[in-house]
């Protein structure tokens, strides 16, 4: 499974569930991809929010990916100020699953 196809699936599985999604796309500009953005590199690739279930921060990789320094960085402050950040893998499609459904507080993350 590539990336794009995990956050596709969270994305839906999201959706599903009533949360809200935000992902910022990269776009082409001069002949390359970018995201543009201003501020620290790394923040994680989707935002959701649940008026009942809270907000998870969630950076998404391949069973092999790596997140960079920078998005480890936005992992490490978020989590320290008391938000759900992850780092997903399709490995953790049923700790997901059940966030998103909301059959447990927080889904655990053995890659932390």
């Amino acid at each position: 499974m590539t990336e794009a196809e995990f956050q596709r699936a969270v994305m839906e599985l999201a959706k599903w569930c009533g949360w809200l999604t935000y992902h910022p796309r990269p776009a082409q500009t001069a002949g390359r991809w970018s995201t543009a953005y201003t501020g620290d590199a790394g923040f994680p690739d989707l935002v959701l929010a649940h008026r009942d279930r809270g907000t998870i921060f969630a950076e998404l990789k391949t069973q092999r990916g790596r997140p960079t320094p920078g998005q480890r960085a936005w992992l490490n402050v978020l989590e320290d100020a008391g938000q759900e950040a992850y780092l997903w893998r399709p490995q953790d499609w049923d700790a997901i699953t059940a966030r998103l459904m909301g059959e447990e507080n927080r889904a655990q993350n053995p890659d932390d």
